[in-house]
């Protein structure tokens, strides 16, 4: 009876209740929306790197190091000798290591310097590795890969001239050296789509003429004698490390991290994203309380308009009292209404959630390098959706209560 009297009452009122229900869905695909956002965010950034086991560069702080080693993000305080990458590299812990050089830039895109094992062993995803969308690895001096940002963003093609920078700024250009475009990447969703990519010998070749970051002047070594130089680097920023046995990491990174020669620091890329994810925690929280409490509004605004409906319902009422319902059944009718609309609105919010997950999530990876997976709702989720529908029964309760109240003669009565 008290069922079927609730379900009538909402369909009479069915573009309010339709209001109602909207507001709650919104408030929730928010809620939820930011939690996916902030779950996708963080996994992202643990899958920009997969399988490195430590990262070696200059002592300085770990988050400092993983963000410009990896992030690209700022600038590394010193370097380190090609020497002491040497010893690291000759190590028995030690399966592969991968130097980074970085320090220039075309125009707003950082260059990198590695060696072909920056492509067979950087990861991504898990176990994603590098793929060519065309061309290939720099086979030449002078050669050059790209990131698919770089190449959508700037209209390259395979062979194109480009021109590095020295440094950021990108006042100072290495025009005397131009690189050729060997290898367009394909999209990663990581820092790689943003980078320009060439060999460690080619940062040292359009660096011959330059001395403590500055052009010698008057000095300009031609090309072809450039090509005939010994191009061995002199110093790394930082180094991607895998090692033989995950027993051997941390004996490996205290041996780094004490070794005589000079200051280094050795890295777990895991440890150092924890670290920056306790940083930026405050945010994360600041953000989830501003979407909780759009759903409190929102539920708020359901107990609103049920009090409003109260002064047009109150013949209605009077009619129930008067033809033997008891006044705890109204009140259980007027509970019951909220309940539906909050569990509605609840479910209608969870589905324009996954909407909006399937239209937005290949725009989200494209242009923020973010991937937002599409899973079966987490026991999270579900949790949320019960604690809306729980608040709404409760925050029901006040109307409710002012419902069981009136009296059949209140409600009767004709007031002129």
């Amino acid at each position: 009876m008290i069922f079927r009297l609730a379900i009538a009452s909402l369909f009479a009122r069915v573009l309010t209740v339709g209001m109602t229900i909207l507001a709650i869905a919104l408030s929730v695909a928010l809620f939820l929306g930011v939690e996916k956002v902030r779950t996708g965010a963080k996994t992202s950034f643990a899958d920009t790197i997969s399988g490195t086991d430590l990262i070696v560069g200059a002592r300085s702080g770990s988050v400092q190091l993983l963000l410009y080693s990896v992030f690209r993000i700022g600038n590394a305080v010193n370097n380190v000798t090609w020497q002491s990458y040497q010893d690291i590299a000759t190590r028995p812990e030690v399966e592969w290591i991968v130097p980074i050089s970085l320090g220039d830039s075309h125009h707003q895109f950082r260059v990198m310097g590695t060696s072909a094992a920056f492509f067979e062993h950087y990861k991504y995803r898990q176990d994603r590795s590098l793929a060519f969308a065309d061309g290939e690895i720099m086979s030449d001096l002078f050669d050059a890969v790209i990131g698919a940002d770089v190449a959508v963003t700037l209209g390259y093609a395979l062979d194109d001239p480009i021109i590095v920078a020295h440094g950021m700024a990108s006042f100072s250009k290495h025009d005397d050296y131009p690189f050729r475009i060997s290898g367009i990447l394909e999209k990663t969703g990581t820092p790689v789509d943003r980078t320009v990519i060439v060999s460690m010998e080619a940062i040292e070749a359009i660096h011959v003429d330059w001395q403590s970051g500055a052009l010698v002047p008057g000095q300009s070594t031609p090309v072809e004698v450039v090509r005939g130089m010994d191009l061995t680097p002199k110093a790394v920023t930082a180094a991607l490390v895998g090692v033989k046995s995950p027993i051997q990491t941390f004996g490996l990174q205290r041996a780094i991290n004490t070794y005589p020669e000079e200051p280094l620091q050795a890295i777990l890329p895991g440890v150092a994203l924890q670290e920056l994810w306790g940083i930026v925690g405050v945010a994360e929280t600041a953000l989830l309380a501003v979407s909780g409490m759009v759903v409190v509004t929102a539920l708020i605004g359901m107990m609103a308009t049920i009090f409003s409906s109260l002064n047009e319902r109150r013949r209605e009422m009077a009619i129930y009292r008067a033809m033997g319902a008891r006044p705890v059944t109204i009140l259980g009718m007027l509970v019951f209404e909220a309940m539906v609309m909050a569990t509605a609105g609840a479910l209608l919010g969870l589905a324009l959630l996954y909407l909006g997950l399937i239209i937005a999530q290949p725009v989200v990876d494209s242009i923020f390098g973010l991937w937002l997976p599409i899973e079966p709702p987490t026991l999270r989720e579900l949790w949320v959706v019960g604690a809306v529908v729980c608040a709404g029964a409760f925050v029901s309760l006040v109307p409710a209560l002012r419902a069981y109240g009136i009296s059949v003669a209140d409600g009767m009565m004709v007031k002129m």
